[in-house]
């Protein structure tokens, strides 16, 4: 399945071929322990909405260009606030990108096509709490 909508970026609209969006929710304890009788006692934090996005071939690209999508991607700054295609519409949180990878297709004289772009987007805050 093919996506038709692209992500937001610190506001700016990215026009990417979305192959896959990946979403986790990952559980959180301040902390989660053992006791003598067996059962186990945990004090959760929250639920944290992480995601992985996976993009197609450079070349399939709508307006955005490659390279700017790229840059964006690896810029180097503490948190971004990430808009992501939804049921309802778009979810928009706060977070960190914590790693990025592509592979070159196909390198030309003055140009080159890349393909498996793939991004982890880590939320700095819970989505949802106790």
């Amino acid at each position: 399945m093919k996506f038709t909508r692209g992500i937001y970026v610190d506001g700016t609209f990215f026009d990417i071929p979305m192959i896959s969006l990946k979403r986790n929710a990952d559980f959180l304890d301040k902390y989660a322990e053992r006791v003598e009788t067996g059962d186990l006692e945990r004090e959760l934090i929250g639920v944290y909405y992480n995601y992985t996005l996976t993009v197609g071939s450079s070349n399939a690209f709508g307006e955005t260009d490659y390279e700017a999508f790229w840059d964006k991607m690896t810029e180097p700054v503490e948190f971004h606030e990430i808009s992501v295609p939804s049921m309802s519409g778009y979810y928009t949180f706060t977070g960190y990108i914590s790693s990025v990878s592509d592979e070159y297709k196909k390198i030309l004289d003055d140009d080159a096509v890349f393909k498996g772009f793939t991004c982890k987007f880590t939320a700095k805050s819970p989505a949802r709490t106790p």
